[in-house]
């Protein structure tokens, strides 16, 4: 009978502090939905002053997360704090398992400010076509942790950004234009200013290649079995490859019909008949022994 008067008057107290409690725990409870609720229409008003600002999308993407983590972590907080518990006790543990997680995870947390270096500084954006830690290709997305390209192949190439942000990057977007370099052989027996002369007029034929600066065929070396003519100039990214394929087509074609040789690697041999030359090598022995005896 004892015990269950002391279970009984245990629920009354129970009962008691639950619904003593129970005010606090509803007001956490409104606290996070409403707060979850005002921190949703927060990031999305603060994307929607982005996309009218013209932001980088990796910057846009990097802002608007770290708004929303940001937030979150507050109304949580603050919730936390609703029910009674010490918020500088949370913040304490909170802390020593950062430096805990933070320590296991030094890779990530190196990819995370490589990614915030990137966003920031910006050596590239979406779309622009890089080149780095061996791979080369379109930047296709810019998160915290990982840069993605689609290569040539069309394939996706996942980079970490605590390596690509220190390690040298090539734009070849960033500037607008690009420089190409061909190189066209001649036979040394042909024309060399006849060859300039067709390859500058291809050159000048060809609309997406720009003017300033100016381009140029150069007498860039003299080969082992060739003349060799270096073709320079600068071409708009967007044409820049149709240039390039047309060029090596057109450029042997026209050579050839100027009368050019397009010269390619060959080897003079020659051969001797060894049954003269045993004969040669005897007769020589011969007459060196007649000397001897003499």
């Amino acid at each position: 009978m004892d015990k269950l008067n002391d279970f009984s008057a245990l629920a009354q107290e129970y009962a008691k502090k639950l619904i003593d409690f129970l005010p606090d725990l509803i007001a956490a409870i409104l606290i996070l939905i409403i707060g979850f609720w005002i921190a949703k229409r927060v990031v999305k008003f603060m994307q929607k002053t982005l996309d009218k600002k013209d932001y980088d999308v990796a910057l846009k993407g990097f802002l608007t997360t770290l708004v929303s983590w940001a937030l979150k972590i507050l109304v949580i907080i603050v919730a936390i704090s609703q029910v009674g518990i010490e918020t500088t006790s949370l913040v304490a543990i909170l802390g020593a398992a950062g430096l805990a997680i933070g320590l296991a995870l030094q890779g990530s947390l190196a990819n995370f400010a490589g990614g915030v270096l990137i966003i920031i500084l910006k050596p590239f954006k979406i779309g622009d076509w890089i080149e780095a830690q061996g791979v080369s290709g379109s930047v296709k997305d810019v998160s915290l942790f990982y840069t993605k390209l689609d290569t040539f192949g069309n394939q996706e190439a996942v980079i970490p950004n605590g390596s690509l942000a220190n390690d040298n990057i090539v734009n070849y977007t960033v500037n607008g234009v690009r420089r190409e370099n061909m190189t066209f052989g001649i036979s040394y027996d042909d024309d060399i200013k006849k060859a300039k002369e067709v390859l500058m007029n291809l050159v000048k034929e060809q609309e997406g290649i720009e003017a300033d600066p100016a381009p140029q065929v150069l007498v860039g070396e003299l080969g082992d079995n060739s003349v060799n003519f270096y073709v320079r100039y600068f071409a708009k990214n967007s044409v820049f490859w149709d240039i390039h394929w047309y060029m090596l087509e057109e450029g042997k074609i026209r050579l050839e019909e100027a009368g050019m040789t397009i010269p390619y690697p060959q080897r003079d041999v020659y051969l001797y008949d060894q049954t003269k030359m045993s004969g040669t090598v005897l007769k020589e022995s011969e007459k060196s022994s007649s000397d001897k005896t003499e």
